[in-house]
């Protein structure tokens, strides 16, 4: 059933109040995952055994900076599709497509979080540059069972552990993808008129996305496959939001008809 859509000039002065008060259980809910994914970032994951034959793979060189900080992640997969959702509300005065937008990404993006931490702590994959976060020194010490017994910092060890899948793939994909599907539908990408310049802009946020994911792999702090697992995560979240109904207002005015 497609949700109510309310067309016209609707302004935040307006109309704000309105639609905030509306939507208050979908605000509380935002609020609660970001909860959730704060108390997964504070436990301790699973430490999966590693012995001194998985240690080789492990070896990589342990950057402590990273070339796209975790920080930043935010401020390009959230706030960069924020700024386009009111340049578009300062043409447009509507407040439901800039409301539905918001509220979208904010979903698909802290979905994505909590999904993605869970399995972090969940699995427990040691990253490649593991062997350096364990033995900051070079020198190896094990436990009786063959396990590593690691004296490094334990922070550093603690997300030493959280290699499955990227955090910061996921992420980009769950927020830059959103924001390509936005555009879709605002230049009308699918309307068969062969633009490919369209095409390009739509594509450009999904190129940032995976060259995020490359640069993890280049810092040695995720293997491919978490790369790869992690773009899918952050992908396929935002069709979900399809469930709740996001992609059908008018944030998302495509005609799917166009593809049968």
């Amino acid at each position: 059933m497609m949700p109510e859509i309310e067309f016209g000039v609707h302004t935040v002065r307006s109309h704000g109040a309105k639609v905030a008060k509306k939507h208050k259980c979908d605000w509380l809910i935002l609020l609660v995952l970001v909860a959730m994914d704060g108390f997964l970032n504070y436990i301790q994951p699973f430490n999966r055994y590693t012995n001194s034959k998985m240690l080789e793979d492990l070896k990589f060189p342990f950057k402590e900076h990273d070339t796209i900080p975790m920080w930043a992640v935010p401020i390009f997969a959230v706030i960069l599709p924020c700024t386009v959702f009111l340049i578009y509300y300062h043409y447009r005065r509507d407040v439901y497509d800039l409301h539905h937008a918001i509220l979208g990404i904010m979903y698909s993006v802290l979905v994505t979080a909590v999904i993605t931490d869970s399995i972090k702590d969940a699995v427990g994959r040691p990253r490649p540059n593991f062997f350096y976060r364990c033995f900051p020194d070079g020198i190896e010490a094990f436990q009786p069972n063959g396990d590593v017994n690691c004296h490094g910092d334990p922070k550093v060890v603690k997300e030493g552990y959280k290699s499955f899948p990227s955090g910061h793939t996921s992420w980009s994909f769950a927020g830059l993808a959103f924001l390509s599907w936005y555009l879709c539908g605002k230049v009308k990408a699918f309307d068969r008129r062969g633009h490919a310049a369209k095409l390009c802009i739509v594509l450009l946020p999904l190129l940032f996305a995976a060259l995020v994911g490359i640069s993890r792999i280049d810092d040695y702090w995720h293997h491919w496959t978490d790369v790869f697992t992690g773009s899918i995560i952050g992908w396929f979240n935002v069709p979900i939001q399809r469930l709740y109904g996001f992609t059908t207002l008018i944030s998302f005015q495509i005609d799917f008809s166009l593809f049968t």
